[in-house]
């Protein structure tokens, strides 16, 4: 059995109507990920959306930065509990990134440089719910934080915000990505502490 300090009780919870249950603030941005970072030149880089049916929209480093883009405040939520308030990011919206693709597929699964995969309903990308981010606080992303491109997904947990993303595959049904596979839970709501299955 562990020894503790007289008195150990764990991490206070804090009371913030903007926490998710479970969830501690913090000031600074943890750095996670499921393997090395990879380094990513732009002049290679290419994001596509793909149907499945033989449909594939693509887009360079160039065509995507002539695309409208917007910034987004919002705040960030870890499956490993910690939160990050008033986050100021820059991006593409998935819903100008979808205006041209056609699909009866409900599902999604996102891919990364690097073999990163992760699952994400279809209607949780779209309506003004996710991006794909280049800028993090007026910066551009750096490669330890997603750069140059990562989903943002700000309403789910931030597993389901892939870093290095390099594509969204449609999908007719809700297969599990890489932490998924892993035990994490299929959707990953922080609100109602969605962390594994």
């Amino acid at each position: 059995m562990g020894i503790f300090t007289r008195g150990f009780t764990g991490r206070a919870r804090e009371q913030n109507p903007n926490l998710p249950p479970g969830q501690f603030l913090t000031e600074g941005f943890p750095v996670l990920s499921a393997g090395p970072t990879p380094r990513i030149d732009t002049a290679t880089w290419e994001f596509t959306i793909s149907t499945g049916a033989g449909a594939v929209q693509r887009w360079n480093w160039d065509e995507f930065m002539a695309l409208p883009s917007e910034e987004i405040a919002t705040d960030i939520h870890c499956v490993t509990r910690w939160s990050k308030l008033g986050t100021t990011w820059r991006g593409v919206s998935l819903d100008t990134l979808f205006a041209g693709v056609e699909t009866t597929n409900e599902y999604t699964m996102v891919h990364s440089y690097g073999g990163y995969t992760t699952n994400v309903p279809l209607e949780d990308l779209t309506g003004g719910k996710a991006w794909v981010a280049f800028e993090f606080d007026g910066e551009p992303l750096a490669p330890e934080h997603g750069g140059p491109a990562r989903l943002l997904v700000p309403h789910l947990y931030f597993w389901k915000s892939a870093k290095w993303v390099r594509g969204i595959e449609t999908t007719s049904d809700d297969d599990p990505g890489f932490w998924e596979q892993n035990g994490y839970h299929l959707y990953g709501d922080p609100w109602r502490e969605q962390r594994y299955s």
